[in-house]
This record gives structure tokens, sequence and C-alpha cells, in this order.
């Protein structure tokens, strides 16, 4: 039996949505799903790779990330543009060094816009007008003064600091929202122009109105900053409610 085949000519798309690219750690259950839970309705693809992440939480070996950053990059749309790369760890890249962070992902994509957790959060007080921070976190101290003196150089003044001591990356997606809710309205930040919570792992951004509601200071997390630095590269400025007063604005 012989069948003939029609060639069909294709017709194809003229306008495309900007390409984003997102580097999300092996261990981080949150990150995905917060920025899906952002973007799923805004003018943007999201294209997803992990980088193998070590437990224990240690300088050590967040900076073994930096070896895998240039083809985990690489990795993403091969040989096609992607506008913008967020990778997805605030530990991570004050381990590394923003610097050496954005180093890496353009040598795979050079002609992509980088930002990271660190990145959007220093441009996020900026356009807040935030000087004096509250920091909460979930790492191990040896991290937290990391974090603490990355602040304290970029003219952050740190007036309060708490965390929940987590040695395991994996663990960090597994605090019960609620408890965090219950847990950063307490939080010392009557001085503070506002509360910082680090960690892409870390399930805040559902609860970030509700802190604002209840302690009066605007509530900024890791991957909050992260897509709305993000989403602003590609030209969106719209608001975004529901997740603080940042992307509401």
């Amino acid at each position: 039996m012989s069948i003939n085949f029609k060639h069909i000519t294709p017709k194809f798309k003229k306008n495309f949505n900007p390409k984003v690219g997102l580097i999300a750690l092996s261990t981080d259950y949150t990150i995905e799903s917060d920025f899906n839970t952002v973007c799923r309705d805004l003018p943007l693809d999201i294209f997803i790779n992990r980088i193998h992440n070590q437990n224990p939480l240690t300088k050590e070996n967040l900076l073994k990330m930096q070896d895998e950053l240039e083809s985990v990059a690489k990795k993403i749309l091969p040989n096609e543009k992607i506008d913008t790369i967020a990778y997805g760890c605030t530990s991570g890249t004050i381990a590394i060094g923003e610097d050496n962070v954005k180093k890496k992902i353009l040598l795979a994509k050079p002609d992509c816009y980088v930002t990271t957790p660190v990145t959007s959060a220093i441009k996020a007080f900026n356009e807040m007008s935030i000087k004096k921070i509250a920091v909460f976190t979930p790492y191990p101290e040896s991290v937290n003064k990391t974090i603490f003196e990355y602040f304290t150089k970029k003219n952050i003044e740190v007036l309060s600091f708490a965390s929940l001591n987590l040695d395991l990356d994996s663990d960090i997606a597994k605090v019960d929202p609620k408890y965090l809710l219950e847990t950063l309205i307490k939080l010392d930040t009557v001085n503070a122009d506002a509360l910082f919570i680090s960690c892409t792992a870390l399930p805040v951004l559902k609860i970030l109105d509700e802190i604002e509601r209840k302690t009066h200071k605007p509530a900024l997390s890791s991957n909050q900053t992260l897509i709305w630095d993000t989403i602003r590269s590609i030209g969106y400025k719209s608001s975004v409610k529901g997740y603080g007063k940042l992307l509401r604005n």
C-alpha cells in the first residue's frame, strides 16, 4: 500500500512573548510555583532549568554552584535568545558574588539581562526609598552573617535579624505559611522602613499582603523582588495585586 503525503506550508506567528529563563535550585520547592503564580497571565514565557545544590547550607556548598551556572544557563532554550535570566538563590548569589553570577550566565547568553534576588532587592529598596530593614531568613548563622554583611556594604542598615536556623534547603519550603505569618508579624519592625524576608525556597509570597496589613510596613521577599525585577526588565510595569506593595504599585 502506498500513500501520497501532502505538504502544507506552515504559517508562523509574527509576534512572540519575551522569553524569561529561571535558574532554580534542585532543592527548591517554591520558586517555580511563585513565578507561575504571579506571571501566569502576564505577556511572557518562562523556561526553567535547575542547578545542583548540596546540603547542608554552607558558604562552601553554595560556592559550588558557580561551576555549573554557565552550562545550566546554556541549556535554557539552547541557541535561542533569552531576554532575561533570573538566578534563584539569595545566599548563593552572595557566596559566589553578584558580578560573578552575572558573568557566568552572560558567557552562555551574552545578550540577556541577568537578575538575582539581591540585585532585585537593592533595586526595590531604592525604588521604595528603603534605607533601614528588619531581616528574616531560614538560614544558619554562618550564612546569616553573609546576608548581614552584604546589606551593610550596600548602605542598607539592618536594625533587627531573625532566623529559623535551618541547615537543609529542602526543609525551608516545608515551613508552614500560617506559622510564618504568625512569626513575621511579631518581629521588631517599629523603626525599620520595611521587612525583608530572604530565601527563594521560603513560602511567603502569598502572605506578604497580610504581613503588610498587620505590620503597616512594606514586606519584601526574595521571590517577590526577583519577579518584580524580571517583569520590569521585559517592559511590564502594570500593577500585580495580591503579593505586596512592591508588585501592587
